[in-house]
């Protein structure tokens, strides 16, 4: 007796993606949230949480114009849409010359994906490197209603 074949996942759709796969990447230098794309979820009845951690995030002290470097982890639990990994990755870089708050840039990253995906449920950590001794981390959440 042959055991039982298991269901087949779904085909990933991956139509709409522009930015995975294309060769040589341009970096932005300039905050760009329409540089963040989708594809759709292939289990939007199944709750599970999708975690992106980024070791390389930098920006620049608004009033200093010091770099600032940091961990940015994000945390979603997927309704339609699942955000594509690279251009969460460019979009991200695209903080490099901005000259911003931690507290801030941590909550616009935040509206942002909210924006692009539409999740159940979102959080967003920026852990950041000491200045004057002190270390910063912001996290910033959100609940579908």
């Amino acid at each position: 007796m042959s055991a039982p074949k298991a269901p087949s996942a779904p085909k990933d759709d991956v139509s709409t993606l522009t930015t995975l796969g294309q060769g040589a990447t341009a970096y932005p230098r300039t905050v760009t949230p329409g540089l963040l794309e989708t594809f759709p979820n292939a289990f939007p009845g199944r709750r599970y949480t999708v975690t992106f951690a980024s070791e390389e995030f930098t920006s620049l002290c608004p009033k200093t114009g010091q770099p600032d470097f940091g961990l940015i982890t994000i945390r979603y639990v997927p309704d339609a849409l699942c955000i594509e990994s690279k251009s969460l990755k460019l979009y991200l870089f695209s903080y490099r010359d901005e000259g911003t708050f931690m507290e801030t840039l941590t909550n616009r990253i935040l509206d942002d994906l909210v924006a692009a995906c539409r999740p159940l449920e979102m959080e967003v950590t920026g852990d950041f490197a000491a200045r004057g001794g002190i270390t910063i981390s912001v996290t910033a959440g959100y609940v579908k209603e």
